[in-house]
């Protein structure tokens, strides 16, 4: 017996046969697709204008790239941070929690290279903060610095370094700021001697504030400094954003006389994923383009 079809009548004269139904209504593609759930397609970001490309002016005068990024000792995705720092193409690297501890030296080096740059200053002599250089830079002098210890807290260090772009001389300082209000008041004050002190006509400090703008060791490194995101917005303004609100705690500043061509987080620029980004740090990186004039006569000296 057939169970899955109907039971067969007792032979007899043949019914009419009755129309054939059909199985569904069929209704022009048209149709379908507007029955159907459509979401709406997520507007595509708006690509981001490029950063002036670095280069020396006939005057002696150089257009430059810094970058600020806290790396969080190399523990998320290196491949996805050498693609970020490549695609922005950096002539100096302010890095924040580099590796400090086994076989630092070699992690660096393997950052560094990676990116088409080298070590210049920092690491562990330095607590963290570390300088990276394109082969733009004439080195004059390096110093690691490390900052007196709080019992109870983590040591600090500023990464510092006096170089040459064309005809101007510039001082350059990565710093990772501490938690502890105090202790970071403290720090900002020796980060705006020890960029004073050396004798440059120009400098740049960057870095992990671990403050916003609104803050009162933010606010005193903005009064002293150009903030150089305000100076020139470019690109993103968020720097973390992985948990609370999202807000900017890392920052370039330039002395006046240092010309700000623009600052951002490069969220947009060409070359640069959002899925890179994602992965490379738990912190985003802030790019500026700075324009260094010829310092005063005699400056470009040691």
């Amino acid at each position: 017996m057939d169970l899955t079809s109907p039971s067969r009548q007792p032979a007899g004269p043949e019914q009419p046969a009755e129309p054939v139904q059909p199985a569904q209504s069929v209704r022009p593609a048209e149709s379908v697709q507007s029955a159907q759930s459509v979401q709406p397609a997520r507007p595509a970001r708006p690509k981001l204008p490029d950063l002036p490309e670095s280069r020396t002016e006939a005057d002696g005068s150089a257009v430059i790239r810094a970058l600020s990024y806290n790396v969080r000792s190399l523990r998320d995705d290196e491949d996805a941070l050498a693609r970020v720092i490549r695609a922005c193409a950096p002539d100096l690297v302010f890095v924040q929690e580099a590796p400090r501890f086994f076989r630092w030296r070699k992690h660096a080096a393997r950052l560094a290279a990676s990116c088409d740059l080298v070590v210049l200053s920092g690491g562990a002599t330095a607590a963290g903060p570390l300088l990276l250089c394109s082969l733009r830079a004439f080195v004059e002098r390096t110093e690691d610095v490390l900052l007196p210890l709080t019992p109870g807290l983590h040591r600090r260090g500023f990464a510092t370094a006096v170089v040459r772009f064309g005809g101007a001389r510039v001082a350059v300082l990565s710093a990772h700021l501490p938690l502890d209000a105090a202790e970071r008041r403290a720090h900002a004050e020796e980060l705006l001697t020890r960029l004073e002190a050396a004798g440059t006509p120009y400098g740049i400090a960057a870095g992990d504030v671990n403050e916003t703008p609104d803050g009162p060791v933010f606010r005193r490194l903005a009064g002293a400094l150009h903030d150089c995101r305000v100076v020139a917005p470019w690109g993103g303004e968020h720097t973390f954003v992985r948990s609370g609100p999202p807000r900017r705690i890392d920052a370039v500043f330039a002395t006046p006389g240092v010309e700000v061509l623009g600052c951002g987080v490069p969220v947009g620029l060409n070359g640069v994923a959002d899925a890179d980004l994602a992965a490379a740090s738990d912190h985003l990186p802030v790019l500026a383009a700075l324009r260094l004039p010829v310092g005063p006569a005699g400056a470009a000296g040691g």
